[in-house]
């Protein structure tokens, strides 16, 4: 079982950057995909990218394309999205999961509680 927390959440201005962390705990952790997924009020929870368990593949929104990041650290049981370019549109809670699939929008088994991240025009 993985246990998943994400930090670095906040308030940025528009074009601004902040890179969010998922802290994983279990021995496990290099063996899963992670993904990133986030839910703006008032809509469905969002697919934002995903990494494979080697860290060798990503994939991403089209909305977020060329503006986010996602890198991870199976040393520090860590995966990380960088963000850049923020708009309000971004906003949202961002949330990190975990699952032994290939690393996309579909399939995860564990979850993170979420951090906010607000975009100020």
């Amino acid at each position: 079982q993985v246990q998943l927390v994400e930090s670095g959440g906040g308030l940025v201005q528009a074009g601004g950057s902040l890179r969010l962390s998922c802290a994983a705990s279990g021995r496990t952790f290099s063996s899963y995909a992670i993904g990133w997924f986030r839910q703006a009020p008032g809509k469905e929870r969002e697919f934002v990218g995903a990494i494979s368990w080697s860290g060798g593949s990503t994939y991403y929104a089209d909305t977020v394309k060329g503006r986010f990041t996602i890198s991870r650290d199976n040393a520090k049981n860590t995966v990380y999205l960088q963000m850049s370019s923020l708009k309000p549109e971004d906003t949202a809670v961002y949330y990190c999961a975990a699952g032994e699939v290939v690393a996309g929008p579909h399939g995860y088994d564990y979850w993170g509680q979420g951090t906010q991240v607000t975009v100020s025009s």
